[in-house]
């Protein structure tokens, strides 16, 4: 359930509430209050709104507190909102016409909906308003988290690749996708090459792969177990979007399901994930479209983010070699095509950074093993192909538009990478230079690196992966990867760096932007 703010409610002096003047009833154990169960979260920040998320863990009501100092000493108390079993107990908040470059503080608490004096404790989270002006703005990005069996670890710190990006303090957070492995079964322990252990916290839903609602539910809720990602997400706005492991590996409409599966319906399967996905993440709702995941953020005068959904409009995963664009070529499927031309088009900002769940000129097979069919873009060397057509559409209407300074940032493969698309060296050439960059995992198997494709020319100027000998290297290796952007306020420069889990600098370069 979804509650919009205005703007009036927000500024106006009535209500307010000191710090702690809520009357709260004694409770005899914690347990006879309603809890905040998997922390708080923020994300889809702008100018002037951002949604906030909580989970509780019976039928209550979201009490919301917004603050735009930390003691709470000026907090308003929102109109309440409720959360009930049909979503989880998850309930988000929409907070309207908020001031610009602005850090908002909030805290979220359940009050009882069978007991309305009950009110349980408060959990505390911040965001900041997107700029009004050209102040430094930072972002991270990454995906592929709880992956191949490699989920929370307590002896290896858990999923401490947020607890690094966190150091940052950046202002949001691109999730590229595979949020969940929903697909992907996590043992108590794991038998390591060199006969060591690797031991993680297990829960009965996350023993198979998930097929009811529940179950895809739970993917989600693992993975919030983490402390460092519930620190992360109290400080850090998501901008979240998904890939194929929210369903299941290399989805598409033609996907068999592997002979485990007791539910047989891949749209069934998909329609449960996705279902999932929008409870447990703070991903503002598309009134034209329900569910929609594609959507353009605008973070003040230098960046426009533009989050592409990969997923739910892609043709099968076929071998992709049309020479005519149609159904079987879709990528991102027409609809959403248009919509990213028209909003390139019109955006104002300095750099627009296109977050692709997929990398565009890395091949990905539907059958690793066979080497058959076609799961990303890249359908291998020569003319632009299949749903190759589409990015060879957008690239020539970027280069006749004269759009600036676009960007792609994505996940996927597992490794970390820094690739440079050159006209000059591809087989399609309508189009200008532009940079790609990819990250992760952030905590998951690490692979690659993959076979490039020559289409669109991508020079690889930087790679770091484990070796085609030592696939689905664990957490342990080292190799969990994240992405740094920083654009500075008064140049405009846009600074890349792509990091490890221990924050060693891997890869950087300055990225100045084209004016006129």
């Amino acid at each position: 359930m979804t509650f919009r703010l205005s703007r009036r409610r927000f500024l106006s002096t009535a209500g307010s509430i000191a710090a702690g003047s809520i009357a709260m009833p004694y409770l005899s154990r914690a347990a006879d209050r309603p809890m905040v169960t998997h922390g708080v979260q923020s994300g889809d920040v702008t100018l002037d709104s951002g949604m906030v998320w909580a989970r509780t863990d019976r039928p209550a009501q979201l009490i919301v507190e917004v603050a735009t100092i930390e003691t709470f000493k000026d907090a308003r108390k929102l109109p309440v909102i409720n959360a009930l079993p049909e979503s989880d107990f998850t309930a988000k908040l929409l907070i309207e016409n908020l001031p610009s470059d602005q850090t908002i503080f909030y805290r979220a608490r359940f009050r009882d909906l069978s007991h309305t004096l009950i009110e349980g404790e408060a959990v505390t989270g911040r965001f900041r308003t997107a700029p009004s002006t050209k102040r430094d703005v930072s972002f991270v990005w990454g995906g592929d988290v709880a992956g191949q069996g490699w989920g929370i670890n307590p002896d290896d710190n858990g999923m401490f690749t947020f607890a690094t990006m966190r150091k940052y303090n950046p202002d949001f957070f691109i999730h590229s996708g595979d949020t969940i492995y929903a697909d992907g079964p996590i043992p108590a322990e794991v038998k390591l090459p060199d006969g060591k252990i690797w031991k993680n916290i297990a829960i009965p839903e996350k023993a198979k792969a998930a097929e009811t609602l529940d179950e895809f539910r739970a993917a989600h809720k693992y993975n919030f177990l983490d402390d460092h990602l519930r620190a992360f997400n109290a400080d850090i706005p998501i901008f979240v979007q998904w890939d194929d492991h929210e369903v299941t590996n290399n989805w598409s409409a033609s996907k068999e399901l592997p002979a485990a599966y007791k539910e047989r319906n891949i749209e069934l399967l998909a329609a449960r994930s996705a279902k999932a996905f929008h409870e447990m993440y703070p991903l503002r709702e598309s009134p034209a479209e329900p569910g929609r995941v594609y959507r353009i953020i605008k973070y003040g005068p230098h960046l426009d983010v533009f989050m592409l959904d990969e997923r739910s409009y892609r043709g099968p995963n076929g071998p992709n070699l049309q020479t005519e664009y149609g159904p079987d070529s879709y990528f991102v499927g027409p609809e959403q095509l248009a919509w990213l031309k028209r909003e390139l088009k019109n955006s104002k900002a300095t750099w627009k950074v296109i977050a692709s769940d997929m990398p565009i000129g890395i091949i990905v097979y539907d059958d690793a093993v066979k080497k058959t069919g076609s799961e990303a873009i890249a359908q291998g060397d020569g003319p632009a192909r299949g749903r190759e057509l589409e990015i060879a559409d957008l690239l020539k209407f970027i280069k006749a538009e004269n759009i600036r300074n676009t960007v792609w940032m994505t996940a996927d493969v597992h490794y970390a990478a820094a690739h440079y698309y050159n006209p000059n060296k591809a087989q399609f050439q309508d189009f200008e230079p532009f940079w790609e960059f990819v990250s992760g995992p952030l905590h998951a198997g690490s692979f690659g690196p993959g076979e490039m494709d020559n289409t669109f020319g991508p020079e690889v100027r930087f790679v770091k992966a484990p070796g085609l000998d030592k696939q689905n290297m664990s957490p342990l290796g080292g190799m969990q990867f994240f992405g740094l952007a920083k654009i500075d306020g008064a140049s405009g420069q846009m600074t890349v760096s792509l990091r490890d889990r221990a924050d060693n600098l891997l890869w950087s370069t300055i990225l100045d932007p084209k004016m006129g």
